[in-house]
């Protein structure tokens, strides 16, 4: 978001606001208050006497679910010095809380005409992205300190319920509050806001909050303290690490997300303010990356995909059986089948992610119980893969979309329209087998011949998938690398041609493991070179490709995930000093957000700008970018589970000096690790002789 707003949340609720507090949201701008994939509130405006207020500071509180804003008029000079001062502070929970209060600072009494002025367009988040206009009518009604807002549509239903403990005159439009203060004082109104949502059966005219001194303090404090202290302790010579993972911790408590689809605990959401949902991609990957901090968060994401997944062949949803979901929503558009998200299954990569998530979690700690329990929807996802996955029988996974009007036409991560190019910039032609989703599916064998052998007492299956991944690795080291250029396709397309623009993806086969130990370098070098790595990161396409653009979502912007599962592939072939390059690019990279990675930022090169461009339009907080400082942190300290006891082979860059983290979950218990920085890391780019093994 931009640093012009002011975010707090909490599940799928959050309010975004300007440093006012205010909220005057257009149809096509991510403000105002959101729930359930719908604006609830789009126009919330403070004024004092016909006025706008001036910020004089705003305040986040080191939480993720309230905020202060202080205010003064305007004087018409260049100095404030203003006899009143006002004060909101606000928590979202269930809805939200604001209490607002006025502080006269004169000897003499004064009267104020304050307005609240509030509207609620309704607008699905898909109509929000893509400027859309509404079908049904809006209502509203007065009561005694209560303004209800509504939006029908046939039987769909929202409300608002806005009430105030002052007296206010109240109409369609606002609140008018007349006071009176003497000389010195203060004077203050709580207000609620809160959502209905009819069909759902979700009433959010109840928040709970606990007001203590002069912080209004939702019921969520005590649950952020003791996430906090469930996590390992870090420290670092390098104070900005610290800075950065405590800034994880309380980005990774607020996208926590309690679907009403399957009731039990949080998974993570993907990211404020498009994707405030259940994603099967984002949540696996983001878990995945937290996995020596949060466990727990692992485990409820599997048993929930496993719940979602697939079970009937449908076009509108591209579902198929044993296929696990991309994303689920609820708002107007999905409920009217003007989008297919409910849930949505296009996605190529989250059935393969799933099953090397499975093992992963079991590998880490030790909790078999769970692989036991998902056997036979891992042995769909196997299924899937082996046959809806291979659209045209060649053995590789690939996607094109049976929703032709409204769903997604490219169906990896990447998954903007024009992700997929040539090295001259033309298009694609569907259906994909995009390289990193079969290096999932090789990686997904390998683990589950593992689980079949280990624990689902199953050794033909476990010989057959193991037959089946050395076969699937040598042919797909033969049929995506270009041997003129040294480095995998991006994809096979339709014409089974090689989509031959160099890519960050390849990075990814490196965390797979399908490369040949032969290819590997090249690889490297390919990662590192100018064309690639910005200095703060892989570029998802190279500079000089036809379709590169430094601020292009997926052709050319730097993504912190995407660089923190090549850190970990350039680890697992033994390029030390490679991924050490990249963590602190990253890990670099963030001061300059403070402490936040964005979903993405610009792929221009780091000598040329001195500091890293936002894109525009990138979620924040996000969260797989959230979770990419953990995955770098294990990935420093070289984290991995051999047997009972968790492993360290610290390559740490020499910047940052010791790094300790202590309390790492698993199924060893508690265990620590630590290390001392050895890599060196210059600004310079050009030597590739120094990352050489």
């Amino acid at each position: 978001m931009s640093e012009n707003t002011i975010s707090i949340l909490e599940g799928n609720t959050f309010v975004v606001s300007d440093r006012r507090g205010n909220i005057d949201a257009s149809l096509t701008e991510p403000t105002g208050l959101f729930s359930w994939d719908t604006r609830f509130l789009s126009r919330w405006i403070l004024t004092v006497d016909g006025m706008q207020l001036n910020v004089l500071s705003t305040d986040e509180l080191d939480s993720y679910f309230s905020a202060q804003f202080f205010l003064a008029p305007g004087t018409g000079t260049i100095y404030v010095d203003t006899d009143i001062s006002i004060i909101r502070k606000r928590a979202v929970g269930k809805g939200f809380h604001e209490d607002l209060t006025i502080l006269n600072h004169k000897e003499q009494p004064i009267d104020l005409r304050l307005r609240l002025a509030v509207g609620a367009d309704f607008a699905d988040l898909f109509e929000v992205k893509d400027a859309l206009l509404k079908k049904g009518e809006y209502f509203h009604r007065i009561e005694d300190r209560l303004l209800v807002l509504g939006y029908r549509r046939e039987s769909y239903s929202r409300e608002t319920w806005i009430s105030t403990t002052a007296q206010a005159a109240i109409d369609e439009q606002g609140f008018t509050f007349s006071v009176h203060l003497g000389p010195h004082e203060q004077w203050s109104t709580c207000l609620e806001v809160g959502v209905e949502i009819a069909n759902m059966h979700i009433l959010h005219n109840e928040v709970h909050y606990q007001h203590s001194g002069l912080r209004v303090r939702p019921d969520m404090q005590h649950g952020l303290v003791k996430w906090h202290q469930a996590a390992p302790t870090l420290s670092c010579d390098w104070p900005w690490l610290s800075r950065i993972y405590q800034r994880c911790l309380v980005d990774l408590a607020a996208l926590r997300f309690h679907s009403p689809l399957v009731p039990g605990d949080a998974l993570p959401a993907a990211g404020l303010p498009w994707f405030m949902t259940i994603f099967g991609r984002d949540s696996l990957i983001t878990a995945f990356q937290a996995l020596p901090f949060y466990p727990e968060l692992l485990e409820t994401t599997l048993r929930q995909l496993a719940l979602l997944q697939g079970s009937r062949y449908d076009d509108f949803r591209d579902e198929e059986p044993g296929k696990i979901i991309h994303e689920v929503r609820f708002g107007e558009m999905t409920a009217f089948e003007e989008r297919p998200h409910s849930p949505y299954y296009g996605a190529a990569d989250s059935t393969p992610l799933f099953l090397i998530c499975l093992d992963e979690y079991e590998r880490w700690t030790g909790k078999a119980d769970l692989v036991r329990e998902l056997e036979m929807e891992a042995r769909a996802a196997l299924k899937w893969i082996d046959t809806y996955g291979d659209l045209n029988g060649d053995g590789y996974v690939e996607y094109d979309r049976r929703n032709k009007e409204t769903g997604l036409e490219n169906q990896c991560w990447k998954d903007s329209w024009n992700s997929i190019l040539f090295a001259d910039g033309s298009l694609s032609r569907r259906p994909l087998a995009v390289c990193e989703i079969q290096g999932y599916v090789y990686d997904a064998k390998v683990r589950c011949a593992r689980l079949a052998r280990t624990f689902w007492r199953d050794p033909e299956l476990a010989q057959r998938l193991e037959q089946e991944a050395a076969v699937f690795k040598q042919r797909f080291n033969q049929d995506f690398w270009i041997e003129q250029q040294q480095f995998f396709a991006l994809a096979l397309d339709g014409d089974g041609r090689q989509v031959d623009s160099l890519t960050s993806n390849i990075g990814h086969l490196l965390w797979s493991g399908i490369v040949d130990e032969g290819k590997a370098e090249a690889c490297m070098r390919h990662l590192m070179s100018n064309r690639l790595f910005s200095g703060w990161g892989i570029r998802t396409m190279a500079e000089g490709d036809g379709g590169y653009n430094p601020l292009g979502y997926h052709v050319g912007t730097v993504w912190p995930h995407d660089n923190s599962l090549i850190a970990l592939g350039l680890r697992r072939y033994g390029y030390d000093e490679a991924a050490a390059y990249i963590a602190l690019g990253m890990l670099e990279a963030a001061r300059f957000f403070e402490g936040r990675l964005p979903e993405a930022f610009a792929g221009y090169p780091r000598n040329l700008t001195g500091f890293p461009v936002e894109f525009p339009t990138a979620c924040s907080p996000q969260a797989w970018a959230t979770g990419t400082p953990l995955l770098l942190i294990r990935t420093m300290l070289g984290l991995e589970p051999v047997g009972d006891r968790l492993t360290a082979h610290p390559a740490i860059p020499k910047t940052l000096g010791q790094l300790n983290v202590s309390g790492i979950p698993g199924r060893w218990g508690r265990a620590d690790a630590s290390g001392s920085g050895s890599v060196v890391v210059s600004e310079s780019i050009d030597h590739l002789e120094r990352l050489m093994v």
